[in-house]
């Protein structure tokens, strides 16, 4: 298995570009051998000397879900006010539950818990007549006025 994008390099192969480096391997060299970008090794060199770190550090890319713990009280809110705004739904959070959360948030638990926004039909078309002129007829000429 090799490496993928978002995680980070072994501390095996970290320790061993730093000895390259530090054995008198230029960087373009060791990125080279190593299979690593040139800028990789230069910023593992730069932290290396600023805070004496060679480990990975945590990746802080996944974000949990805040809102699980509220989905029935927000599935009975939805269904006792099912024209509820999401800027409403957010307030009520907050007001309720002393919950502080995004749009975005609020979306994604309504769609995790499988609700949606839209909770009529849409309305009948238009009756009055149609707003563009009629298509022209194949083999029609346009005439200019």
């Amino acid at each position: 298995m090799g490496w993928r994008s978002g995680q980070a390099y072994s501390q095996d192969l970290r320790e061993r570009i730093l000895a390259a480096v530090d054995a008198g391997m230029s960087v373009r060299e060791a990125a080279k051998v190593f299979r690593v970008s040139i800028s990789y090794v230069y910023k593992a060199m730069i932290r290396r000397r600023r805070t004496g770190e060679t480990t990975a550090r945590s990746q802080h890319g996944h974000v949990g879900q805040r809102l699980v713990a509220y989905h029935e009280a927000i599935r009975h809110r939805v269904s006792a006010h099912p024209d509820a705004t999401l800027d409403e739904l957010r307030a009520w959070m907050l007001a309720s539950h002393g919950v502080s959360v995004s749009q975005g948030g609020m979306w994604n638990a309504l769609d995790r818990l499988g609700l949606t926004l839209k909770k009529r039909r849409n309305t009948p078309p238009s009756r009055s007549g149609p707003m563009l002129p009629p298509p022209a007829q194949p083999g029609a000429r346009f005439s200019r006025a």
